[in-house]
C-alpha cells in the first residue's frame, strides 16, 4: 500500500492530466506540461480502469474542441477568401467538387466444369451447410 502522502500527489497528477488532456489531446504534451513521464502516464492507465475510462474521455473531449477549433479557423479562411481553404471545404462537403475515381473495363463470366474432386467438394459442403444438392 502506498503512502497517503503519494496517493494524494498522484491524484493530484491524474486530475491535472485529465485537465490538460481536454484542452490539448495529445499525450506528450499533456504529460510535459504537468511534468510527468509518459512511461508513468502508461502504468496508471494500465493500473486504473477508472481512470483509463477518463483518460478516454478526457481525450475524446480535447479532440472536439481542437476540431472545433480547425473548423472555426477553417470558416475564418474561407470568409477572408483563400482559395485553399474554399477547395477543401468544397471537396470535402460538396459532391460535385469531390475528388472522384473513375473505373472502367468489362466483366465476363465463363462456367467451367467441375473437376469430379471439386464436385465432390461442393456436395460436400452443401449436405454439411444443410443445404439440397441440386
Amino acid at each position: 500500500m502506498l503512502n497517503p502522502t503519494i496517493l494524494k500527489r498522484q491524484q493530484q497528477q491524474k486530475e491535472l492530466l485529465l485537465q490538460q488532456l481536454k484542452k490539448t489531446p495529445i499525450i506528450q504534451i499533456a504529460c510535459e506540461k504537468i511534468q510527468l513521464s509518459r512511461a508513468t502516464y502508461y502504468r496508471w492507465r494500465k493500473e486504473d480502469t477508472e481512470f483509463q475510462q477518463a483518460i478516454d474521455q478526457a481525450l475524446s473531449e480535447g479532440t472536439k474542441l481542437i476540431n472545433d477549433l480547425a473548423e472555426s479557423q477553417l470558416l475564418t479562411a474561407i470568409r477572408n477568401n483563400k482559395m485553399p481553404a474554399i477547395i477543401f471545404w468544397l471537396k470535402h462537403h460538396h459532391q460535385n467538387y469531390s475528388n472522384k475515381v473513375q473505373i472502367s473495363g468489362e466483366l465476363k463470366t465463363q462456367n467451367q466444369e467441375l473437376s469430379p474432386e471439386q464436385e465432390n467438394l461442393m456436395k460436400q459442403a452443401l449436405r454439411l451447410a444443410g443445404l439440397p444438392e441440386n
